[in-house]
């Protein structure tokens, strides 16, 4: 692999007019086929084998012509103070904006409150219910605005008027804070390179490998249904890993620069040599992205993949734009050690450096390292219970999906849905619809009565309307008012108790009886990747673990790796569930709400992190194996490892903490939290499992941490990932073209 990137790395350096205009033909396009694609349509949910789904897919069938997927909004009406929603003047104000409403294009129908029984029981709160023959992702702007203006015309009436419901569904905003996240990585890039032309390098590549995959997801997201979030997310993850995979070759580049290799050749091997790791850091997040398809949700799967090809471009970009750029650049960007313009006088041409007067003074990582060597259990040990502190709370770990209740109060969304639980309850906001399929039954009317009984006597529950039987009459409806909120234990328990119920009566009747509905769907698309949780880390960690095995030619060392990967990722849930759902430091972070962590939340973090860690992993220890290999003691070779690795690395994982966290002003909540959970999993894993516990560990074990099986050893390919095959042609004082040529002579 080295070989072949070595000769990649120098044809991008010499052709870099093609390539710079290939990538920027590519973004072009991109660009053009984003601006021209049909605004995204419908972002359809389905959970395939779950009775919700069944359920919603037996309305569509036995319900034809009702839109079971049009947009809904209920309009929220409050009386001013000391009056009430039946007075005269309040309720003509109210007719007259259902009549507006249902003047619309696209309007279905529209429910009369004083007809349908939506006014509460003191009086002072009502709504109308607004059904759409489209979904909220395919409403005509007209639609939207004669909305709000109806409801802004009751305002001026003197009503208390907000909207629920997903008619007025927006693409989530994520703030300023993204700007200060690449703010930050600017920052870091400048200190570590000391140059503005080196530091531009990363960011420049970063924001045309995001721009592409990005404008990509916009053009596609008609054809394939994406939503907002993909792009969202696309965007956070293809930033991080951009950045950094170009700040490892570009602080290659300059380390083989100041070895006194001549440019170009020392483009080819920073591109063969962390190029290769590079190479192995992306194909792990890709292989975990595209991963997320064994849980069997649409939504997620192609989450997964948008943000995998955009992970994909970035180490395609890093591996030919950046030795292109390092052409253009020139002597702008200086070997490594050699202080630039910002940082202090750049020598002139021809100047020689001074030598310093005693032996050169050991760098912070290879301080902190010579100290974790002398200190190894002490070291573990801490870092151990401190990572188990913080996963104390992932105990506690309750998993559902957000609605209307976690937006920000400024929104009409949750003002609307705040006076609904006022006047209606808090189970109001998640009506279960529990559909009753009779085609078996001898007697479908006394089945749908029996199911209407049946679900009366259950605890929790509020409410039940009467059976609403299709036009066959072998199918009904029935809606169910909780007396919790959606998001909560009580009303997971009260759906399972339905089902549980309906099993008698199809035993007793031949009547099948299926809960759906949002809170219903939410509940079991929890379920359903809370159960591919553990399989799916099974997967995850036992890739790393065999891919592991290949790259570092060693059995303890992978275990340690995918053992301390476990650990960040436990201690990263654990911060989560104290922020996002017990309320730690949430005014902090702006979360309005608590509530229970986001379902796709533990699995994305897995499946991210996993790759994340391994590129920590891969650039720290293969310089370690490195110096083992050629000679140096254990111990030594950790110190070395670090002196070389670890100011990239910090660099690295400082500004991927910026990135992630950058999100976390998002309008979205689950933007919000999977930023957050991010830019913290990368602090644990990255600052106490690789900086802190690795090293100890390898202390520990000595030499025994590079034993591998001598049978193993030859089974295993030799992917080079540490450029052992260009260091070997240097050695015989060749390239690695005319080596091959001696090998095969």
């Amino acid at each position: 692999m080295a070989t072949f990137l070595y000769k990649l790395g120098r044809l991008a350096f010499r052709r870099r007019h093609f390539v710079a205009l290939i990538w920027v033909a590519l973004l072009t396009l991109a660009g053009v086929g984003a601006a021209s694609a049909p605004p995204a349509g419908n972002s359809s949910f389905s959970i395939p084998g779950t009775e919700a789904q069944k359920a919603f897919d037996l309305l569509e069938q036995r319900f034809p012509g009702q839109s079971a997927d049009g947009a809904t909004a209920r309009v929220v009406f409050k009386a001013p103070a000391g009056e009430k929603m039946t007075d005269a003047g309040n309720k003509a104000t109210v007719e007259k904006t259902v009549d507006e409403l249902a003047d619309g294009s696209e309007v279905a129908s529209v429910a009369d409150p004083y007809t349908g029984d939506a006014v509460s029981k003191d009086g002072t709160i009502a709504y109308a219910s607004v059904k759409y023959d489209v979904s909220g992702m395919e409403l005509e702007e007209s639609t939207k605005d004669a909305l709000e203006d109806a409801a802004q015309q009751a305002r001026d009436a003197g009503l208390t008027v907000e909207i629920g419901g997903d008619a007025l569904q927006a693409v989530p905003e994520t703030g300023a804070t993204e700007v200060i996240g690449i703010a930050v990585a600017a920052v870091v890039l400048v200190i570590t390179f000391g140059s503005l032309v080196a530091a531009g390098l990363p960011l420049l590549t970063a924001l045309i490998g995001v721009g592409i995959g990005v404008s990509s997801i916009t053009a596609l997201a008609s054809a394939l249904e994406l939503g907002s979030t993909t792009s969202i997310l696309a965007m956070m993850i293809g930033l991080a890993v951009g950045i950094d995979y170009a700040l490892f070759i570009v602080s290659r580049y300059r380390a083989e620069l100041a070895e006194g290799r001549e440019r170009e050749e020392a483009a080819g091997r920073a591109v063969g040599t962390a190029g290769s790791a590079v190479v192995f850091a992306g194909l792990t997040v890709v292989i975990a992205l595209v991963g997320l398809a064994v849980v069997n949700i649409p939504m997620l799967t192609k989450m997964g993949i948008a943000a995998a090809g955009t992970v994909a471009i970035a180490v395609l970009i890093a591996l030919t734009m950046i030795p292109a750029l390092l052409g253009y650049a020139g002597r702008r960007v200086k070997p490594a050690g050699a202080k630039g313009r910002l940082l202090g006088r750049s020598r002139k041409n021809g100047e020689q450096p001074v030598a310093p007067a005693g032996p050169p003074k050991a760098n912070l990582g290879t301080r902190w390292a010579s100290f974790v060597v002398r200190r190894p259990l002490a070291v573990l040990l801490l870092g151990v219970i401190g990572l188990g502190a913080a996963a104390v709370p992932a105990a506690s770990l309750e998993l559902g999906l957000p609605d209307d209740g976690s937006q920000p109060t400024s929104t009409t969304q949750r003002r609307a849905y705040d006076l609904l639980s006022e006047g209606f309850g808090p189970g109001f906001n998640g009506p279960l619809m529990v559909v009753v399929d009779a085609k078996g039954s001898d007697a479908p009317k006394d089945a749908f009565t029996d199911v209407e009984q049946q679900i009366k006597g259950l605890d929790g529950v509020v409410a039940v309307t009467p059976p609403q039987p299709n036009k066959g009459g072998d199918t009904a409806t029935i809606t169910v008012v909780p007396d919790s909120k959606p998001s909560s234990v009580q009303t997971e328990d009260l759906v399972h108790a339905i089902r549980d119920a309906g099993g008698d009566i199809e035993a007793k009747t031949g009547a099948e009886t299926l809960v759906t509905g949002s809170t219903a769907m939410n509940i079991d698309v929890s379920e359903k990747l809370n159960d591919a949780l553990v399989p799916y880390l099974v997967l995850v960690v036992g890739l790393a673990f065999l891919l592991l095995i290949v790259v570092f030619r060693s059995i303890l060392v992978p275990l340690k790796a995918a053992l301390g990967f476990l650990l960040s990722v436990m201690a990263a849930l654990g911060a989560v569930v104290a922020v996002f759902q017990w309320g730690w430091l949430s005014g902090l972070m702006g979360v309005e709400e608590t509530g229970p962590v986001m379902s796709m939340m533990p699995i994305f973090m897995v499946g991210v992190v996993f790759g994340l860690a391994m590129d920590y992993e891969v650039f720290l220890v293969t310089r370690m194996r490195e110096a083992y290999v050629h000679g140096e003691k254990p111990n030594q070779a950790i110190v070395t490892g670090f002196k070389h690795g670890a100011r990239v690395v910090t660099a690295a994982a400082v500004i991927m903490m910026a990135v992630f966290a950058g999100f976390i002003g998002s309008s979205e909540s689950m933007v919000k939290m999977i930023g957050f959970g991010l830019a913290i999993a990368v602090f644990f894993d990255a600052f106490v499992v690789r900086m802190a516990i690795v090293p100890a560990v390898l202390a520990l074990l000595g030499k025994k941490a590079w034993w591998l099986p001598k049978w193993l050893d030859r089974a295993l390919p030799n992917v080079d990932v540490e450029g052992e095959g260009l260091r070997t042609a240097a050695e015989r004082g060749t390239g690695p073209d005319e080596d091959r040529e001696l090998v095969r002579t």
